[in-house]
């Protein structure tokens, strides 16, 4: 392969054999490992996250987007989505579509004795809010800063100000 050709390839092209997993471990309830799939190319609107969901644990906490939408391909085993209260089942095939808003907080259940593998592919509005109705939190983030919070722990609006 010339030059050209590689390095178009290093910002247009991943394989899932080469995406490097970090492991997200929080017991007794979620162990996923998952890296970007998408970091590093020329993509600006759209990302893409590889999960690889351990035997009976959860993904990241139930959450909501009020504005990214996303797009979850189940590559590989069996689990339920928990979504808007209620837990559907998902298998290797399926593709969940999940838009922003509060009518759709989501996660995934690994309810099997295998890995679940799925991609996540997401819009890439920032700033972001999304919340979390198990915990009362809210996140807010952009590039370089993140705040998570419960809004009961906020400050008043004019705090600080002269």
């Amino acid at each position: 392969m010339n030059e050209k050709a590689s390095a178009l390839r290093r910002q247009l092209i991943r394989n899932l054999d080469e995406v490097r997993l970090e492991r997200q471990q929080r017991e007794p309830l979620y162990d996923t490992r998952c890296g970007g799939v998408s970091d590093g190319t020329v993509a600006s609107q759209l990302g893409a996250g590889y999960d690889v969901l351990a035997p009976g644990k959860r993904s990241c906490p139930y959450h909501f987007h009020h504005a990214q939408e996303e797009l979850f391909v189940i590559l590989e085993g069996t689990g339920h989505l928990r979504v808007a209260g209620e837990m559907l089942p998902v298998r290797a095939g399926d593709l969940v579509f999940i838009p922003p808003g509060p009518e759709y907080p989501h996660q995934f259940v690994n309810t099997s004795d295998a890995a679940l593998r799925y991609l996540s592919i997401s819009t890439q509005q920032r700033p972001e809010l999304c919340e979390y109705p198990d915990s009362g939190k809210v996140a807010a983030y952009t590039r370089g800063v993140r705040i998570v919070q419960r809004p009961a722990d906020s400050l008043d609006y004019w705090d600080g100000e002269p």
